[in-house]
Order: structure tokens, then C-alpha cells, then sequence
């Protein structure tokens, strides 16, 4: 039995029932980001530039965390923590998200590198690494593990759901990107950017937290830990 029958449909009602407590938090995040970075930009030039480059990695790990935190609070059917605390309650897990993620990015690059497979593997196995920092506070070196055996069993339902998620994405990226045509250039870019971003992040936080979720239930497992767990930086 596939554990992860009905998730995109349960993904998109959940989308719809929250949107508007999704959306701002992406659009909060993505907004201070962006004029940061371009305050950044105009006053200092390119060492401006680069510490707005700095800032945007921050930003998307951030958005990531706050995402997949706001859908574990929705899960209950109501929004108990508002725009800020929901940021506050995953500041702590920004870091280790950011290290785990960033040295996840860089083996899935590398498997790209070697034909291509080997890259899709590590995209599958390790798509689950912001979920288990966030909800099942695991540390941020051995979420790689975690996420490899919660995924392990299931993997083509996993890629298979990812695959049509992807496909959404570039579909709704056309829309987008039609619909803000008349735009010059740079400001089409800027906000297709913006508000593709705001629309799409929250759907893909969801799909990854549910399929979690999902997974876990189906190992047997718990996916939110005690209040005595360790902390996300803590090796396991």
C-alpha cells in the first residue's frame, strides 16, 4: 500500500484552507529579503550586493523552517501561532537547516555532476532533512541519516510525488511569467520571482511536511519528539 496515496490533494486542501496564513509568511519573508538585499545593494555597492546575496540564503532557509512550522501548526485544523511566532519558534533551527542544507545542496550538485541519477537519488532520499530538524528536532549532521531511512522503502512514491509537484512549478512559473509580460525586463523578473516564490513555497512546504509526516506513521515512528529532545545542533 503506498503510504502516500491522496497527499497532493491533501496537500492542496490544506494549502487552500491556510492560504492566507501561508502567504504572508512568505510574503513577509520574501519582501524584507528583497528590500534589505536591494537597500543593501544601493548604499554599499558590491560588497552590498554580496552581503544581500548572504542575507537571501538566510532568507530561504528562514522561509523553509518558518513553512514547514506553520504547517505542523495548521495540522490541527486552526492557526494557533501568528507571522511572529511562528518565526521566533524556528529561529533556533535556522542554523542547523542552513549548514544541513547547504552541504545537502552541494552532494546533490555533485550527483548531477555524475549523469544525472545519482543527483535525483540524493534529492529524494534527502528531501525530508528541513521536517526532521524542525518537527522531529533532529540533530543537523544526522538528519541525513533520518531522512534517508524515513524515505528508504518508499522512494518512488516519494520521487514520483516530487515529480508532479515539479511539474505544477514550471507550469505555474508560465502562468506567472505570462501574466507580468507587459512588465519591463528586470521588474518582471523581479516580481515573477516575488510572486511566484510567495505562492509556490508554502505548497512545496506542505507536500514535504505531509509526506514526513506520512512516512513516519508508516515506520512506526514519532514524528514530534518529547519536550526533553535535544537540541538541533546535539549529534546524535
Amino acid at each position: 500500500m503506498n503510504p502516500l496515496s491522496g497527499v497532493l490533494s491533501e496537500s492542496w486542501d490544506l494549502y487552500k484552507k491556510h492560504a492566507a496564513h501561508f502567504l504572508v509568511i512568505s510574503f513577509v519573508v520574501y519582501l524584507v529579503v528583497a528590500a534589505v538585499t536591494a537597500l543593501l545593494s544601493a548604499v554599499l555597492g558590491r560588497f552590498g550586493g554580496f552581503l544581500g546575496e548572504v542575507l537571501t540564503v538566510f532568507g530561504m532557509f528562514l522561509l523553509q523552517a518558518a513553512l514547514v512550522k506553520a504547517v505542523q501548526d495548521v495540522r490541527d485544523g486552526r492557526a494557533d501561532l501568528d507571522v511572529r511566532q511562528t518565526l521566533s519558534a524556528v529561529l533556533p533551527s535556522v542554523a542547523p537547516v542552513t549548514g544541513a542544507s547547504i552541504l545537502a545542496s552541494i552532494a546533490i550538485g555533485i550527483g548531477f555532476a555524475l549523469i544525472i541519477v545519482p543527483g535525483l537519488i540524493l534529492v529524494t532520499f534527502l528531501s525530508l532533512i528541513v521536517p526532521c530538524i524542525v518537527i522531529g528536532r533532529t540533530a543537523a549532521l544526522s538528519s541525513f541519516g533520518r531522512s534517508w531511512r524515513t524515505v528508504s522503502g518508499n522512494a518512488w512514491h516519494v520521487f514520483g510525488t516530487y515529480v508532479v509537484v515539479f511539474l505544477v512549478l514550471i507550469l505555474a512559473n508560465i502562468v506567472i511569467g505570462a501574466i507580468l509580460a507587459f512588465l519591463p525586463g528586470a521588474a518582471a523578473n523581479f516580481i515573477a520571482e516575488v510572486v511566484s516564490g510567495t505562492l509556490v513555497a508554502p505548497f512545496i512546504a506542505i507536500v514535504v511536511t505531509l509526506v514526513y509526516y506520512r512516512l513516519t506513521a508508516a515506520r512506526g515512528e514519532a514524528p514530534e519528539p518529547g519536550p526533553t529532545a535535544a537540541s538541533p545542533w546535539d549529534q546524535a
